[in-house]
């Protein structure tokens, strides 16, 4: 058993007993806060060590791969983990301001750190069908916490949430099934080899559809997208920063993972899909947003536009576009909580989402309307922000790739998050407050403030850290689409240094044909 890869699912367990035991009282907070900054502890050792020594795996139980539990790590796995754990604390300190003694009475906590250890365990499990197990664990914990408080337009959206997901929990057990029965196995590395022996290959790619809207649904693209802009805005505004950080971004690392290493025997076919899939919901998504009024609404709608992008960059399945699939999917993480914890704030002191409603901030709150341009410029794509450059790979990927149609679709709907980015600011920060109020951040109490503006303000400035100096960034993106290209040391780390050899000399790694 290794300690590092099972760490980030231990602690986070553990933080979640401990917070439900002290949940009356004030201790319950502040391990929550200690558990979230331990995860990240110890999710940097992990990176740590696969970046020094490359993909790291462990059997538990000491079971054999692949009839056992296997915990893998690769880069993509370690940054994934990296960025729950920083999310994970920025949003367990802003919750300090956030979240009230009821909630807190009624297992948020609790709830928060199951959520945070469904995600690592998603990021970290080498098995299918622990996937499946993980995503369930999320499942269980986010329904939780999105209902949690019991207001009608909450259980409205919990309906909605949970039953589109049970939808796609059952095509995700039917796939696994017939996957099984036609590899028998499930270990993602073992599964590499096994479906190049396939004696029917259009099962196989009927199976990867099924996977493909299976995990659809988890990452809300199109067209199963519409449980997420109604239920985003209902929740506290810790748990929609949590959920628009993290939740889709493991739908998206699944499809990124068996799309990498098991679904690769017809790439013509399934990553053109994947292409169009990419191009649609980056419309829809940024059509619904600027078709919106309210703060959070238009920021959920822009989750499902901007999950474009990183589909994107799988579609394409060329070096490059992996490269941006990467860089955009860290940069978004960060962003996109961001910007709901700054939604929170404006909440607080203006009294309300509405645009129509709110105003004036800029005046009053000029250090409010600074931390919200710096994510919502690097989400609009402005240089030299993290979100120019995570664009900028993905459309030169675009053209290298001859596909000028998803280039201009990917610069278009750049626009109009502009469009959208400014709407807020015209109306919430810049425009006066229609009633004539002068909301500022010292109305909030100092413990308040500085527990709402901390986690906003470290988040603003890793974006900063991103945009300014790119190079590190993009050179880590560089060696994980490696990786993901190139699956040798994957599977050679989980099944042995034969398999991976094998790996390497099979036809896994023929030169893509389709989607580029």
């Amino acid at each position: 058993m290794s300690w590092t890869l099972a760490s980030p699912i231990i602690i986070p367990f553990a933080t979640a007993v401990l917070a439900f035991l002290f949940r009356r009282g004030p201790e319950g907070r502040w391990l929550s806060v200690i558990g979230a900054a331990a995860l990240l502890i110890a999710s940097g050792l992990l990176m740590a060590e696969v970046w020094a020594e490359g993909v790291v795996a462990a059997q538990m139980g000491g079971w054999a791969a692949p009839f056992g539990i296997t915990l893998v790590a690769d880069l993509l796995s370690a940054v994934m983990v990296v960025i729950t754990g920083i999310t994970g604390l920025a949003v367990a300190v802003y919750a300090l301001a956030d979240v009230d003694a009821r909630k807190e009475e009624l297992g948020f906590h609790a709830l928060f750190q199951v959520l945070l250890a469904g995600v690592c365990g998603a990021f970290l499990t080498g098995d299918i069908f622990n996937l499946y197990v993980w995503f369930e664990v999320m499942l269980i914990a986010s329904f939780g916490l999105l209902i949690l408080g019991g207001r009608r337009e909450q259980l409205d959206g919990g309906v909605k949430y949970v039953t589109l997901n049970l939808v796609s929990t059952i095509l995700f057990l039917s796939a696994v099934g017939l996957l099984y029965g036609m590899t028998g196995t499930l270990n993602m590395a073992d599964l590499h080899g096994a479906v190049q022996e396939v004696d029917n290959p259009g099962l196989l790619v009927t199976v990867a559809v099924m996977f493909m809207v299976a995990f659809g649904v988890k990452a809300a693209v199109f067209p199963l997208f519409f449980w997420l802009p109604a239920s985003y805005h209902t929740p506290a505004f810790s748990v929609s920063a949590i959920f628009a950080g993290l939740l889709t971004k493991v739908g998206v690392y699944a499809l990124v993972r068996v799309f990498t290493l098991i679904f690769t025997t017809d790439v013509a076919y399934t990553h053109t899909i994947l292409l169009w899939v990419a191009g649609l919901t980056m419309i829809t998504g940024v059509l619904g947003a600027a078709a919106m009024n309210d703060f959070r609404r238009i920021l959920s709608f822009h989750i499902v536009s901007q999950i474009g992008y990183m589909i994107l960059g799988l579609a394409l399945f060329t070096p490059l576009a992996i490269v941006g699939a990467v860089f955009y999917i860290v940069h978004h993480i960060i962003v996109k909580a961001n910007l709901f914890l700054v939604a929170g704030v404006a909440k607080r002191i203006a009294g309300s989402t509405d645009l129509a409603a709110i105003g004036g901030l800029y005046r009053t709150a000029p250090l409010l309307g600074l931390l919200f341009l710096i994510p919502a410029f690097s989400l609009a794509g402005f240089p030299p922000l993290s979100g120019f450059w995570a664009k900028y790979v993905l459309v030169k990927a675009s053209l290298d790739a001859q596909s000028y149609w998803i280039a201009a679709v990917a610069l278009v709907v750049g626009l109009l998050t502009i469009y959208s980015m400014t709407k807020i600011w015209g109306a919430a920060f810049w425009t006066p407050h229609p009633e004539g109020r002068a909301p500022r951040l010292t109305d909030l109490p100092a413990r308040d403030r500085a527990a709402l503006l901390v986690p906003i303000a470290s988040l603003a400035a890793l974006t900063c850290v991103i945009g300014f100096y790119p190079e590190p960034f993009v050179v880590f993106a560089e060696r994980s689409a490696a990786q993901l290209l190139d699956p040798a040391a994957y599977v050679g780390a989980v099944l042995g240094e034969a398999s991976g050899a094998a790996a390497e000399a099979g036809p896994g790694l023929a030169e893509p044909e389709g989607g580029q």
